[in-house]
């Protein structure tokens, strides 16, 4: 099978009918979607659900229970995604698959996988079948918080310059924190590791026989600055045994965004069914990949790619250091600026837990009634309500505070409620508690001296209007919307397109690829009144909890903890 060349690489004249494939590897399932080079339109999509989802209770095999706060993944669920929906998307488009000439992925990240010399992944070795630690370790495992604690004690102690640039705080989310988690928990883990592998470079090796590192996940996930890991010095007073960790488990040259990774292989070409020797790009993070498929390109525009979780990403041209950011990287999601990342740990799966748990059987009666979902329901009746009439503040830390706090044992409050709250008046306080959330987040921004202009929406929450207007009035910005329901795959698919030739970089893609609907919603003055002093509320429940030295949360998750190992 031949693929389709460009009319000609050095003029960037491109073939009318070329194509790239895009795959989005997201917490619960892959997505890829067939993007035309010309223009960007999107000409067939396709999903596949992880057989094995997230594995937080039990090892899929052994069915060995897993403790609070794991969150794992199968990495044969990934490979299956090629298998399944590539092949499936090319077909859902009506092309043939030598038009395609390229494939970009982007992943969750920090997820990490341990893997041999070859990249076989330890969970795959029968010996380590029954060994949590030898699972991909997904990026909302919070279980390494003790660790990711020591790191940041010891780099304040010592001063650390690395350490301003990721806010202050490195979180358990991050390749350190969960690799000490390896070595301290599972020596015989830490020993057999080979490597220690984001993900988003695991799937390229997958794609192209080679490893390859990309700067991106190095960069905010990897404590890479100016060039250097955190010294063998400091890694050595975290433990001893943990001093080569770099040298021996992560060092590996980098590679940038939107450049060519390898080729397609043999193999990799008979899972797709795409041509083999096609350009493959390097690898990168969902919310990175999205920005410029929305074409946030500029210093101001904040992308916040809102799901289970919200990310937030923009790109600035000066370096700042930003309290609480997830990390500054020269050229880290546009080449040129400095990329600053920051985050929610816990958005939509809040949204989600409250309509599974909280929700009586009367709503869902009436949802199936109508036809509508029971989001929809409570969205409908939440929306009748004025600014503050449910009486309710809530904090949006269900899943911990990953940004400005960066502490994974917070959880979540609903302050204000009576006898006389109902479901939609909580439901209406969760929805606000995430806004008011992003809102530290952009005032952090600004008041650092990286001002944001401009918020941008993408993600499967966008279709919630309430919440889009809510987040506009609570910031006091206008919101755009990303034009393309499948932002970060269309994402990975113009660096694709970079890495195959057919642009000179991601802007020249963004701007012939990208799609953004500009200020779809604005505030509404009075409920921005309104909503500045329920923020007021929320930043005094915010401060009392995360900063005050109210240590209740952290003991009643001591206390869980406890009670779940003794009945084990």
């Amino acid at each position: 099978m031949l693929a389709i060349t460009l009319r000609s690489v050095t003029d960037k004249t491109i073939h009318p009918d070329a194509c790239v494939v895009g795959v989005d590897f997201g917490t619960l399932s892959g997505r890829a979607v067939v993007v035309r080079v010309r223009d960007g339109a999107e000409l067939g999509t396709a999903v596949h659900d992880y057989s094995h989802g997230v594995v937080d209770r039990a090892l899929p095999v052994t069915g060995k229970a897993l403790p609070p706060e794991w969150a794992l993944q199968v990495p044969a669920d990934y490979v299956d995604v090629l298998r399944t929906a590539v092949p499936q998307a090319v077909e859902a488009a009506g092309i043939a698959p030598e038009h395609v000439i390229g494939i970009g992925t982007d992943f969750t990240a920090c997820t990490m996988v341990p893997v041999t010399a070859d990249g076989t992944p330890l969970c795959e070795l029968p010996e380590f079948a029954d060994n949590p630690h030898a699972y991909v370790k997904l990026w909302r495992h919070h279980a390494a918080q003790p660790q990711a604690d020591r790191i940041n004690d010891l780099a304040r102690d010592r001063k650390e310059p690395w350490l301003p640039r990721y806010g202050g705080l490195i979180s358990s989310e991050w390749e350190f924190a969960k690799g000490l988690q390896v070595l301290e928990e599972a020596p015989e883990v830490y020993a057999a590791m080979a490597r220690w592998v984001e993900a988003a470079d695991w799937i390229i090796w997958q794609l192209t026989g080679q490893y390859t590192r990309n700067a991106c996940t190095a960069g905010y996930k990897g404590i890479l600055q100016d060039g250097a890991y955190p010294s063998e010095e400091f890694l050595a007073e975290l433990n001893p045994a943990f001093a080569t960790f770099v040298a021996d488990k992560l060092d590996h040259p980098l590679s940038a965004l939107g450049d060519r990774a390898g080729s397609l292989s043999a193999e990799a070409a008979e899972w797709t069914g795409l041509p083999q020797g096609i350009a493959v790009a390097v690898g990168n993070v969902d919310a990175h990949v999205t920005a410029p498929a929305a074409q946030a390109v500029e210093p101001g525009q904040m992308v916040a790619i809102m799901g289970t979780s919200t990310c937030h990403v923009m790109s600035g041209e000066a370096l700042r250091e930003v309290p609480g950011m997830c990390g500054v990287v020269d050229g880290g999601i546009i080449p040129g600026l400095w990329g600053y990342e920051a985050g929610q740990s816990g958005v939509g799966d809040i949204f989600g837990w409250f309509v599974k748990n909280q929700v009586p059987p009367a709503y869902h009666d009436e949802a199936r009634e109508r036809g509508l979902t029971v989001h929809e329901v409570l969205t409908e009746r939440a929306a009748k309500q004025a600014v503050g009439e449910h009486g309710l503040i809530a904090l949006d830390w269900h899943s911990g505070n990953r940004s400005v706090l960066v502490d994974h044992e917070l959880s979540g409050v609903v302050l204000g409620q009576t006898l006389a709250t109902k479901a939609e008046d909580v439901y209406r306080a969760l929805l606000e508690a995430t806004a008011f959330g992003t809102r530290v987040i952009v005032d952090g921004f600004t008041d650092a001296g990286v001002p944001v202009t401009e918020l941008v929406i993408a993600g499967g929450l966008i279709k919630n209007r309430l919440l889009m207007q809510i987040y506009s009035d609570v910031t006091d910005l206008p919101l755009s919307v990303i034009g393309s329901e499948q932002g970060p795959a269309l994402g990975s698919a113009m660096h694709a397109a970079v890495a195959a030739g057919a642009y000179e970089d991601i802007r020249g893609a963004a701007a012939a690829m990208g799609s953004v609907q500009r200020h779809v919603f604005t505030p509404i003055p009075e409920n921005v009144d309104a909503y500045e002093r329920l923020f007021l509320e929320y930043q005094e429940l915010h401060d009392h909890f995360g900063r005050g030295g109210n240590d209740v949360m952290r003991r009643l998750r001591r206390f869980r903890r406890e009670a779940l190992e003794g009945k084990n």
